[in-house]
């Protein structure tokens, strides 16, 4: 019944602002086609890869040509998308993943408190190599869920389940932003801010950002032990658990030496992609592609092809299309001239701690985080170019962090669901966390941007 209202609504706004009937300009002809995606996005009022192809007719007939949406096809960050997809699912597919996730909880050394830390950072470690949140939150959901499984048979382990997948749903958006390669929605904000600042790279990127978000992590865990102080655990018992994992994955294979060695000889390709010249998307299909010669290589194309999310695809570009319309059309500066009466003669922390705070507020009805940067990105990209005081960067990279995570509801992302689905903490719980997650993530942003950038 919800999806088809949902679906008369968009049908009303379709013959309302773009049947001939009607007399629109452009900017309210994308101010409601926004809202029909929006609408059918956040609904889920058909799969997501359908609704995006139903975004390429209406911006087709109604704003570009047909070839210019396509266009949206070969631009490069969608292709390293693509790469990704491969690269990563190899990653997993060998079982390097569970190998390297296991030996990072073994330096925990047993303790509960080092094993929150631990899986903290274990998520960056993921981040580098897995740029999918879902695919990060679940494999570590997965391998934290066994040991804590036998530990509860011996013990209490209740505030450390809290601590441990409230971690993983907060931390698998958040560690996204750590490199440009991260998750999806950092991949698009890398091409977005990549043609505001020409010399953003690999590097620069993990200095904005990553600095930020190792500092949070640290934070975080102090938060974690106060309000969900974990129970004493016997250390040789979780070590000895940790040690049976890994022996259960027998000796390194030839195939784990092998995307070692790719994935090792892509990321030194991307960090020094100054010296060489050569795009980040291209040397990620570089490494994509190796995956899959014979010899060094560690599978074929009809297995690669599976771990390809083609409906992500079709979204990721359908994204890029939207944003490319708001632009187009002069919707975005029309907004930000909005705001611009707000915020005319405001000091400067004024004008970033308002922007700040209306994205957190907002994100918490966006279950999409990629869905909702197509619109707050170039928002604040324009906004930076009205403000004399602040450049378009400096509007752009708070914003960027304050749409990334999820701090308060289970249905914010795909993440908080899956971690959620595993019975360690209640809604209530979440809500606690964030209360005091959500406040020390503003003052690292704010802290960022006038101590830091």
């Amino acid at each position: 019944m919800k999806k088809q209202l949902l679906l008369v609504i968009t049908f009303l706004l379709y013959i309302l602002f773009f049947l001939p009937f009607f007399d629109w300009d452009e900017t309210w002809k994308a101010i409601a086609a926004l809202i029909i995606i929006q609408i059918l996005w956040i609904g889920k009022v058909f799969p997501l890869a359908f609704s995006s192809l139903l975004l390429i007719l209406l911006i087709s007939f109604h704003f570009f040509s047909y070839e210019q949406t396509l266009s949206y096809f070969s631009s490069g960050i969608v292709w390293l998308l693509f790469s990704t997809f491969i690269i990563s699912a190899a990653f997993i597919k060998t079982g390097l993943a569970s190998r390297v996730s296991l030996f990072m909880l073994k330096m925990s050394g047993g303790s509960g408190k080092a094993l929150i830390f631990i899986s903290f950072l274990l998520m960056i470690v993921l981040s580098v190599l897995i740029p999918s949140n879902v695919g990060k939150g679940s494999l570590l959901s997965s391998v934290l869920d066994s040991l804590l499984k036998s530990l509860r048979k011996l013990g209490d382990v209740h505030y450390l389940g809290k601590s441990l997948f409230i971690g993983v749903a907060y931390l698998a958006a958040i560690s996204g932003a750590f490199v440009a390669t991260g998750a999806s929605s950092t991949i698009y904000a890398f091409g977005i801010l990549s043609d505001v600042s020409s010399d953003l790279n690999y590097i620069k990127w993990f200095l904005t950002f990553g600095i930020p978000v190792l500092l949070f992590i640290v934070i975080l865990w102090g938060i974690f032990l106060l309000i969900f102080p974990p129970e004493k655990i016997d250390r040789k018992l979780l070590l000895a658990l940790i040690e049976e994992r890994i022996s259960e994955l027998g000796p390194v294979s030839i195939n784990e030496k092998k995307i070692m060695c790719i994935i090792g000889g892509t990321l030194i390709l991307w960090i020094a992609q100054p010296l060489h010249g050569y795009s980040i998307p291209q040397i990620g299909l570089l490494g994509a592609c190796i995956t899959l010669i014979p010899f060094a290589g560690v599978w074929k194309w009809e297995e690669a092809r599976k771990s390809i999310d083609w409906d992500l695809m079709l979204f990721f570009a359908s994204t890029l299309m939207v944003s490319g319309m708001l632009i187009h059309t002069g919707t975005i500066e029309w907004m930000a001239e909005g705001l611009d009466s707000l915020l005319t003669g405001r000091q400067s922390w004024v004008i970033i701690l308002f922007l700040i705070l209306c994205t957190s507020i907002i994100r918490i009805v966006f279950v999409n985080i990629l869905g909702f940067l197509t619109i707050m990105l170039p928002l604040s990209i324009t906004i930076g170019h009205t403000i004399p005081d602040l450049s378009p960067m400096q509007i752009a990279m708070p914003v960027f962090l304050a749409c990334v995570p999820g701090f308060f509801l289970v249905t914010q992302s795909p993440v908080h669901l899956i971690s959620y689905s595993y019975g360690y903490f209640t809604d209530k719980d979440l809500m606690r966390a964030g209360f005091w997650s959500s406040a020390a993530w503003i003052a690292v942003i704010i802290c960022s941007v006038f101590f830091y950038w």
